[in-house]
């Protein structure tokens, strides 16, 4: 590990998992393939939702917009963090970890808020049937999906912002695979309280408000699902927010564990903590958008229907 003798850093050296020579050919190869299984599943998904009129609808413009998120949000990671795994030297220059930063930082955010609109999108979709197109019309998602981009893309340039008027002085090893927030900050050597208080903000607007929409969203849900009488009315309700919750648990799960509680950077004590939370962010940052496209594909049956419908397109096509 290098550090510079600069007042001030200008680069950073990932850390990753260079203690660990064996584990980084693995790691190289497993996150090189499920990088690759993320680009075909959700371009298959934005292309099957494009192309087939029948998937025009709310939760499909959703879904399309989750999947442009996934693929974004990890094309921005990804290849950096191959990279450290092949290079002597995995260095990174200060604005480029900056850029690196605000565009994870700002898909992750936007993806809570669109997971919340989702929820709102099928409580509207259970509760009020009737009332669900005037509700959800073309206007009213468009904005909402729009709110959340908006939303993300502030937060981000907020935390951003804060972050580069840090001095890092000589510490420029970051114990990560990444560029990511919370390890950056861990290497400033100044009071982060201001960060400490923006990051806690941010946290109650992009995670704790999210999540109590979906969680209130999904007691009324189930409320109205438990008082449909048949049984297969009861299961096709609930088969319309399986996919959604089941993403929900996963991200949620992993991104709460990283971000709920920002530390201190006198809370730095343990180089294995470091690199647990790194492999549960790597988890949060490969794995999830993987599932995705899988999640929504596997168990839906409008989706599978598309695909036959443009493959029997496509042959028919061929065979002319």
């Amino acid at each position: 590990m290098e550090r510079t003798n600069d007042s001030t850093s200008t680069e950073f050296f990932l850390v990753g998992l260079s203690a660990h020579p064996k584990l980084q050919t693995v790691f190289f190869v497993l996150i090189l393939w499920m990088y690759m299984m993320i680009l075909l599943g959700n371009g298959v998904l934005i292309s099957v939702i494009i192309f087939d009129s029948h998937l025009h609808t709310t939760m499909y413009f959703f879904l399309c917009n989750l999947s442009f998120l996934d693929v974004c949000f990890t094309s921005s990671s990804v290849p950096l963090i191959l990279a450290s795994f092949l290079a002597v030297k995995k260095k990174v220059s200060f604005s480029g970890c900056m850029v690196q930063m605000f565009i994870s930082f700002a898909m992750g955010a936007t993806e809570c808020m669109l997971l919340g609109m989702m929820a709102l999108d099928r409580y509207v979709a259970i509760c009020y049937p009737l009332r669900y197109p005037v509700f959800m019309s073309k206007g009213a998602y468009v904005a909402m999906a729009a709110g959340s981009w908006v939303t993300g893309l502030v937060d981000s340039v907020v935390q951003t912002a804060f972050a580069m008027q840090l001095p890092f002085c000589a510490n420029n090893v970051i114990n990560h695979f990444v560029c990511e927030i919370l390890a950056i900050l861990k290497l400033a050597c100044a009071d982060i309280s201001i960060n400490v208080i923006s990051m806690t903000g941010s946290n109650l607007i992009v995670l704790v408000i999210p999540l109590l929409v979906i969680s209130i969203s999904y007691i009324f849900i189930v409320a109205t699902i438990l008082r449909i009488p048949s049984t297969e009315g009861k299961h096709k309700a609930f088969s319309t927010c399986s996919a959604h919750l089941t993403v929900v648990i996963i991200f949620y799960g992993t991104i709460f564990f990283m971000y709920a509680k920002p530390e201190s950077k006198a809370s730095v004590d343990s180089g294995n903590e470091d690199i647990i939370e790194a492999l549960i962010s790597l988890f949060y940052g490969v794995m999830t958008p993987m599932l995705n496209p899988l999640i929504y594909s596997l168990r839906n049956k409008d989706v599978k229907a598309a695909v036959k419908n443009i493959l029997c397109r496509k042959n028919f096509s061929d065979g002319k």
